[in-house]
């Protein structure tokens, strides 16, 4: 009798009502997507992706190709290195500037107030521009300005993620205590020692975490950003990838995976040295830890400054600049034509329709290997199941949608398959924590009153965990959204194939368009993203 009422679903009727509206809705993106999942068991197709992948079976170990290989993966963590570096110089003034603790709107009219409003929202309209766009596009524009090479992948890392970091620093900064900051400003202080003596100290470790946290990140990004010229591994395994180099593309995988998982560990270790430092420093002062983690950071700066020799000077020199300049002016006006403007709202409802294909495939995908890597079924299950989604979360998107172009050919389908591939690994490893984590007080209860353990989870576990999966989701999609606008530039759809084609035949005022709709995408998509979460809360 307990059973029969366990398995009672008083909103059964909602439920069904809800799963047939998301399919009516989900329909028409799978089919803008090109979503045929039928086509990938064919024979002939699973005769073609085996003799693609066999195809990277032996994976090249040759002492010329090696060297090359090693040099380029020195060279993507420098530029990984130096781009942050410069994002950071790059956020701290942004920082004292956009922070609304620091704000002479805080305080309340007098001086300078409407000044400093007009700065203040001036200053957030750029951030949105700068973190708008994706890397790979600031990397695109300026290998178009500078040439090949590792210039254009640091530069475009200082730009999005100086952004990306003035914006999480202003939200850690103002989230904490404002007050000590304010009495600064009200008794005549300035920005700067408002935030040094008022906002810092109590931010620092956090700030830090993040910080540190943005360079894996980087690391990652680095890669992606050579497929456009940038420099790195990615620029050595686009070459593999165009000359059907299957035994280099295999070696360089593997060194993508080790190079991630190494960042991740290192990045890692560096979180704990600054929690530890962090609570050290609250005892005694300022920590030796700290000052020798400080020290290595800046030795692994100057480091990959000199071996990228970027001549930064050149670029700032009058000639340089007037490029720069034609350049940027080479894009206004942007094209508003009818017909245009068209081509970029499919492109548009072509990327929305890859990014949320993607991702929901990849919530089915990595529920499913959340179980054995959450530790239910045993530890050599769960062993293999992280193994698994780290790989899979190792390889950057884009380095996906190369295999996947050659494995279904070219369109927004193959862009479905690298999202959901990369994001499983990514939604796998949370969903398997959240599992971990979550109580098992009601799911007990239900078993102990005779429920099967399907329905225990079902009843018990699942509406506890539920508004944490649904809120990772919610994130997974919003970066996936980002993601599937750039990866058309290896020919996955969307609104990057029609970028990277405009770019091609230097028609800008077409390529000025449809960056304005990414940036567009992305803000609408932001807020209201922030908005279902603040629901969810």
């Amino acid at each position: 009798m307990a059973e029969a009422v366990a398995l009672h679903d008083p909103a059964a009727r909602q439920r069904g009502t809800a799963l047939l509206l998301g399919l009516a809705v989900l329909w028409p993106l799978l089919v803008v997507a090109d979503f045929r999942p039928g086509e990938i068991f064919e024979i002939r197709n699973l005769k073609t992706v085996g003799a693609f992948l066999a195809g990277f079976l032996p994976p090249e170990t040759g002492a010329e190709f090696l060297a090359y290989l090693v040099r380029a993966t020195l060279e993507t963590l420098a530029i990984a290195t130096a781009g942050m570096a410069l994002a950071f110089l790059l956020a701290l003034p942004l920082v004292s500037l956009s922070t609304r603790a620091l704000a002479a709107a805080e305080i309340g009219p007098g001086p300078g107030y409407a000044r400093a409003q007009f700065l203040h929202y001036g200053l957030r309209a750029l951030l949105t521009v700068l973190r708008g766009i994706p890397e790979l596009v600031w990397a695109l524009l300026f290998v178009r300005v500078f040439g090949l090479g590792p210039a254009a992948g640091v530069l475009a890392l200082a730009l999005g993620y100086g952004g990306m970091l003035t914006k999480v620093y202003s939200e850690i900064l103002e989230s904490g205590d404002t007050r000590p900051a304010r009495a600064i400003l009200e008794a005549g202080g300035g920005r700067l020692q408002a935030l040094f003596y008022g906002l810092l100290p109590g931010a620092a470790r956090e700030l830090t975490s993040y910080t540190v946290y943005r360079w894996e990140c980087a690391v990652r990004a680095s890669v992606v950003m050579g497929f456009v010229g940038a420099g790195g591994l990615g620029q050595l395994m686009d070459q593999a990838m165009k000359m059907l180099n299957g035994g280099e593309a295999s070696t360089i995988l593997l060194t993508f995976l080790l190079l991630v998982l190494a960042a991740d560990a290192l990045s890692h270790f560096l979180r704990q040295q600054v929690g530890a430092a962090g609570t050290v420093g609250r005892k005694a002062g300022f920590g030796v830890s700290a000052c020798a983690i400080a020290g290595l950071v800046l030795l692994a700066v100057v480091s990959s400054f000199g071996a990228l020799d970027i001549h930064f000077g050149a670029l700032l020199m009058r000639e340089s600049m007037g490029l720069i300049g034609d350049f940027a002016v080479s894009f206004f006006p942007p094209d508003l034509s009818l017909p245009w403007l068209s081509r970029v709202a499919y492109g548009t409802l072509e990327t929305l329709a890859i990014s949320a294909t993607g991702t929901l495939l990849a919530v089915l995908g990595g529920f499913v290997l959340a179980f054995p890597a959450s530790g239910r079924y045993g530890r050599l299950a769960g062993q293999f199941s992280r193994f698994l989604l780290n790989a899979l979360r190792s390889i950057p998107e884009l380095v996906w949608a190369t295999l996947t172009v050659l494995s279904v050919g070219l369109g927004p389908f193959a862009g479905v398959l690298a999202l959901a591939l990369h994001t499983t690994g990514v939604l796998g490893r949370l969903f398997a924590e959240t599992l971990q984590n979550a109580p098992p007080a009601a799911r007990d209860a239900l078993v102990d009153a005779g429920a099967r353990p399907v329905v225990a989870f079902l009843y018990g576990t699942l509406p506890e965990v539920m508004p944490q999966l649904l809120a990772y989701t919610l994130y997974r999609w919003e970066m996936n959204i980002r993601m599937a606008a750039i990866l058309g530039f290896v020919g996955a759809g969307g609104l990057g194939q029609l970028l990277y084609f405009e770019l091609s035949l230097f028609r800008y005022a077409e390529a000025c368009t449809v960056i304005a709709a990414m940036l567009l995408l992305s803000i609408v998509v932001d807020a209201a993203s922030s908005e279902v979460r603040r629901r969810l809360r």
